[in-house]
């Protein structure tokens, strides 16, 4: 049955804010609300709450919040338009067909979408009918992938030609300059437009919501044709080739087959990272489904982000040449200073009478790609992704397995490989382990040399800025600044909104000294009634939302809310108090400095009277106790 209702009504009755959330957050059960780790900014306790009663979100600690569509258009980063389109997609809501006249305003995010996916519709084509597509799907199939994977994964295969996907975009509507904007063709020097992707074996790369954003191409074929023979100028041929940041796609903020793997990833609470597509293809093939690509690069702060919606723990599927790849390391340090379980997926040593190795399997995977060990062993790699080993283990097993402990110059270079990564733990009882077991393994049996090691760990100097994680956003419109002020009036609006008789505690002069917002709802609630579109401005109802919010998650008792807001009162009395006799002092230095003698003296008079009644307040506050 079609609704009547729009599309925006109809998504918001379709779709469970909890459940949506859930797909991107690991939420917990908080009250009548879910909390979780702000996807928004940095921190390290739950400040993101999620109200079932209300369909709404919101954080207190970078302000953000809204319903489900901010929600999505935060996450992804995306305008309404673009969020209306996943989440109608997510509801089963279709959406009406457009007018000519519409569709030439559709967003240019949406077109490069499109482009996108019917470029992956083309390559998909090119690998199941061309003659060298099809020499292509035998040499993936040789690789282990099976049709199902090949299907499933949308690999394709583009045509060593220069025009081909050019000219059949153009064939469905789209300008070069789109085709271009989407990262599927270049420029020549002429001014000619070409295929960026020719005579490659092409991956999609999918965003969170599994649509195509992006390609990774593997060069396949013979490529010796000279490039300036038809015109195009001369063009290098790299073995693999990316899709450059484009208004879709950023290599820094994706990670390849997340997007499948978030649910596994959860459920198992940990990811195993690996380097290439056919890696994240072959892995989730044999049955280790909790698997994403850093597609080549070092891990970044936004693929970090990313992962901490969904796990803590981080096994690095790689070989990794730890001494010498300095990106590598660098990605580690950033997962290790933001609280990251990080360790490292190893092979499990073959047991003493075991059955023989499969013919052909070396006796060490060390140097493979998990793609290949996942085709020659299946369960070799899965055991390996669950046979982990510390990402400092590791370290420590590298380092003294290349230097020589017993020598002055050895036992130098190990402490160096192995000082900066304890640098930048967060935890300080981590680094004292960390610090003891240095000392434990060279054997040093003087008891000031851990002393000497925290002394050299302050000198490291971190290779970078760590704090690029805060990346945090201003407060959204319409919620006060966390001020001290602010704090207590919140806190005292919160408990009169779970207990509304309590507003009646709130006199004229705590109300006087409340913000704007807050003193509309104080009087909504005196007034009665649920607040929410009773005629709130837009400033008052935002912060309400945020209240009430706050309100649902308390568990005190209406006796204790009573205590703690006359207790707030007094503080923010108090505070008043202090105010005012800081603006007269500063008032009379001010005078005095003036040489205003009269003035002065009427300052000093009120103060000294402030400052009096101040002191016999306390003492009838100490009489009542």
């Amino acid at each position: 049955m079609v609704s009547d209702s729009s599309p925006v009504e109809e998504i918001k009755r379709r779709l469970d804010i909890v459940e949506l959330v859930g797909q991107y957050l690991k939420l917990r059960k908080t009250g009548a609300n879910f909390s979780a780790l702000c996807p928004f900014h940095s921190e390290k306790s739950g400040s993101f709450f999620v109200s079932p009663a209300r369909q709404t979100w919101r954080c207190f600690g970078c302000q953000k919040g809204g319903d489900i569509f901010t929600f999505i258009q935060e996450i992804e980063s995306v305008e309404f338009g673009d969020a209306l389109r996943i989440l109608a997609a997510k509801a089963g809501v279709e959406l009406k067909r457009q007018t000519r006249e519409s569709a030439e305003m559709k967003t240019e995010r949406q077109r490069l979408y499109d482009v996108c996916e019917l470029a992956t519709r083309f390559f998909e084509k090119q690998l199941e009918a061309s003659v060298v597509g099809k020499k292509a799907g035998e040499y993936l199939s040789a690789r282990g992938l099976s049709r199902q994977s090949i299907a499933s994964w949308r690999i394709g295969y583009s045509p060593d030609s220069w025009q081909g996907l050019h000219d059949f975009l153009a064939s469905e509507g789209y300008i070069d300059s789109e085709i271009i904007a989407a990262g599927l063709a270049g420029s020549s020097n002429s001014g000619r437009v070409y295929d960026r992707f020719r005579g490659r074996i092409m991956f999609p790369i999918f965003d969170f919501n599994s649509q195509v954003v992006g390609f990774g191409g593997r060069i396949f074929g013979n490529k010796d044709s000279p490039a300036s023979a038809q015109g195009f100028g001369e063009v290098k041929e790299a073995k693999y080739l990316n899709t450059a940041n484009t208004l879709l796609y950023d290599k820094s903020r994706i990670l390849y087959g997340l997007d499948r793997a978030k649910l596994a990833v959860r459920k198992q609470n940990a990811c195993v990272l690996v380097e290439g597509y056919t890696d994240v293809i072959m892995s989730a093939q044999v049955g280790v489904e909790n698997v994403a690509a850093s597609s080549g690069t070092a891990l970044t702060a936004e693929q970090l982000k990313l992962l901490r919606r969904f796990t803590d723990n981080l096994v690095l599927g790689y070989d990794m040449d730890l001494a010498g790849d300095t990106a590598n390391r660098r990605g580690i340090d950033l997962a290790l200073a933001q609280g990251f379980n990080v360790s490292v997926a190893r092979p499990v040593p073959a047991e003493s009478g075991s059955e023989a190795r499969p013919e052909g399997r070396p006796l060490s995977f060390e140097g493979m790609d998990p793609a290949d060990v996942a085709a020659l062993d299946p369960q070799e790699w899965r055991k390996a992704a669950a046979n982990t080993q510390t990402i400092m283990e590791f370290y420590f097993d590298r380092a003294f397995a290349a230097n020589d402990r017993t020598t002055p110059q050895g036992r130098k270079k190990i402490v160096d490989f192995i000082l900066p990564v304890i640098r930048v733990m967060p935890n300080a009882v981590e680094q004292a382990f960390w610090l003891q077991k240095i000392a434990d393994k060279l054997e040093v049996r003087d008891i000031h040399y851990e002393g000497y090691l925290r002394q050299e760990l302050k000198k490291v100097k971190l290779n970078q800025n760590l704090s690029e994680f805060g990346l945090a956003k201003k407060p959204a419109s319409g919620i006060p600044a966390k001020t001290r002020e602010n704090r207590l009036e919140g806190r005292i609006l919160a408990l009169a909104i779970k207990f509304p008789k309590t507003a009646d505690l709130i006199d004229a002069a705590t109300r006087a000294s409340f913000s704007g917002a807050a003193r509309e709802i104080l009087d909504g609630i005196k007034a009665g009634g649920d607040l929410s579109g009773q005629g709130l401005s837009r400033e008052a109802n935002d912060y309400y939302e945020a209240l009430f919010m706050e309100a649902e998650s308390e568990t005190i008792d209406e006796r204790g809310a009573a205590g703690e807001i006359e207790f707030h009162i007094e503080r923010i009395k108090n505070n008043i108090f202090k105010e005012s006799l800081s603006r007269l002092s500063r008032e009379l230095l001010e005078a005095e400095k003036r040489g205003d003698a009269q003035n002065a003296a009427h300052l000093r008079d009120k103060f000294n009277l402030l400052s009096k009644s101040a002191a016999i307040g306390g003492q009838d506050q100490e009489k009542r106790k």
